[in-house]
């Protein structure tokens, strides 16, 4: 049976993405986050290159890796010096990991006009260093950079740098394609060709450059390498590197490779979204596997097949990877896609026909006048349930103001009072806020914070707003969706009015209201399963 060896490098091709900064801290996460996946072997970066790396390595020691090794990364020795003077090998011998890949160049012109050596002293410089780092008791990987580009120019050469790195003694050579823009054919080619010449294992290393890197790596895989390089997400410089979150289920699912569990296979979508989290990038939600919106069905016809059968619309059970199949309600939808979204939500709509005509004849007037229900799913979830009367009210608004007031000093100042009723009481709060929604925030947080305790975990995380009919000027309909999250979960909601503020107040009371709700259904369901126990 064939075995695929999976080797991460998000904390260090993956930190090279434009907008990433781990943290030391944030680093540590995702060592056992991609530990807890199977991986088995976690790139940590450059030892002794920079203060943070050096932390990092010093601390990683303390982890218990259950299933990867660590593997730090550096070059091959400087021209012209020892291997054992080198600084960056002395610090990958130092480093405390099980593991050293170092890059070594393949390509003519690198060697000629970069490094400005001869070409028998590159191959020197890299059977030294591979010869160094093995007589330290590493496992040894040997990334031939630009070795696609250098094979076009140079075949002979280019087989002439993995033989050097082999007859060294390196355990792995990855063939890497760094700039991104061979195609799958040419990969296939020029690794069979490979392989026909060396014998030691052989690894892959693709970028997104040509929108192929994955398709390279599985590619790869078919011509005979062994172990797979990539990042979680796809992250890295420029378009990014093969991304592993479609590797791994493409070479598990789809060519009956298994290089994790099953077990750990359905952790996928909650490590992609995870580390997406500490990278402090959105989720994309079009991610093909572990996005979204991945399996998520719109189109009214669509959504009455999934119901009769789910096989039929979806390449492979999301529920393998961790991910779900989702109902998306729009002005497309039909009586079915109602039913399945009630379903979804723990409501049986299938005997009550009059009831899902009315909530679809709604839904597409709203959707007409500028609702964009698929980008909030909690207010359609309200929506749906205030349609049926079975949503609790929180509170009762009576009435808020805001004022906004610049003085000559230039200063702005904004403020809003509130008046409602909630827990059998009227209150009134006023709050100030760098703007009309922050200060309503504060005053309606303020108002019923007493009442509602674990108002306090509920964050407002984004807030976007979009103009509908820009032909309008100022008179037209704006639509607001806001991103709130408790830190377990993050939810969406709409307003839309030709009143920014009162489309804000809209989206604004639906994640709080929503929060709320599910907050109570959850202590709800956890109080009955302490009296049952």
């Amino acid at each position: 049976m064939l075995e695929i060896k999976l080797y991460d490098t998000t904390l260090r091709d993956g930190s090279q993405r434009e907008r990433i900064s781990f943290s030391v801290s944030d680093k540590l996460k995702i060592v056992r986050e991609l530990d807890k996946l199977g991986i088995q072997y976690i790139e940590g970066g450059f030892p002794g290159a920079n203060p943070k790396d050096t932390e990092f390595f010093e601390r990683v020691r303390d982890i218990k890796l259950k299933n990867a090794k660590m593997v730090a990364f550096g070059s091959t020795r400087r021209k012209n010096i020892k291997a054992e003077e080198d600084p960056s090998l002395k610090a990958l011998a130092n480093s405390g990991t099980a593991g050293a890949c170092i890059v070594g160049k393949c390509w003519t012109i690198h060697i000629e006009r970069a490094l400005r050596t001869t070409l028998e002293e590159n191959l020197s410089m890299i059977s030294d260093s591979v010869a160094f780092l093995k007589s330290k008791g590493l496992e040894v990987f040997f990334d031939a950079e630009h070795f696609f580009d250098g094979y076009e120019d140079d075949p002979d050469y280019a087989i002439a740098t993995l033989k050097a790195a082999e007859d060294a003694g390196a355990d792995w050579l990855v063939l890497c394609d760094t700039n991104g823009g061979t195609l799958p054919f040419e990969i296939k080619e020029v690794v069979e060709a490979v392989r026909q010449k060396i014998k030691s294992p052989l690894g892959i290393h693709t970028h997104n450059d040509a929108e192929c890197a994955v398709a390279n790596a599985i590619v790869a895989v078919q011509a005979g390498v062994t172990q797979v390089q990539g990042t979680i997400n796809g992250y890295g410089e420029r378009c990014g590197n093969a991304n592993l979150c479609s590797v791994i289920p493409a070479l598990q699912l789809k060519l009956g490779i298994q290089v994790v569990t099953p077990e750990q296979l359905k952790l996928l979508t909650e490590v992609s979204r995870f580390i997406s989290e500490i990278a402090n990038l959105s989720p994309y939600p079009h991610q093909p596997y572990v996005g979204q919106s991945a399996f998520a069905h719109k189109a009214g016809l669509h959504t009455s097949a999934v119901e009769r059968e789910e096989r039929g619309y979806a390449h492979i059970n999301p529920s393998l990877i961790g991910n779900i199949q989702r109902v998306v309600v729009s002005e497309l939808a039909g009586r079915s896609t109602i039913v399945l979204k009630a379903q979804e939500l723990g409501i049986d709509l299938s005997d009550e026909p009059h009831k899902v005509n009315d909530i679809l004849n709604r839904i597409k007037g709203l959707e007409h006048v500028g609702y964009h229900f698929e980008a909030a799913d909690a207010s359609l979830e309200i929506f749906l349930r205030k349609s049926l009367g079975i949503y609790p009210q929180f509170f009762r608004l009576e009435r808020f103001r805001v004022i906004m007031e610049k003085r000559e000093d230039g200063k702005v100042v904004t403020e809003a009072t509130i008046k409602l009723e909630v827990g059998g009481k009227k209150v009134i709060e006023t709050a100030e806020g760098n703007g009309p929604v922050n200060a309503l925030d504060k005053a309606l947080r303020k108002a019923i914070e007493s009442v509602y305790p674990t108002l306090a975990n509920i964050e407002l995380n984004d807030f976007k707003v979009r103009v509908l009919d820009e032909k309008k000027g100022t008179a037209a309909v704006t639509r607001v969706l806001v991103e709130s999250g408790d830190g377990q979960k993050t939810w969406g909601t709409i307003g839309v009015s030709e009143n920014i503020i009162e489309a804000s107040w809209q989206a604004l009371v639906d994640s709080i209201e929503y929060g709320l709700m599910h907050k109570k259904v959850h202590e709800e369901n956890s109080s009955q399963l302490t009296a049952h126990s």
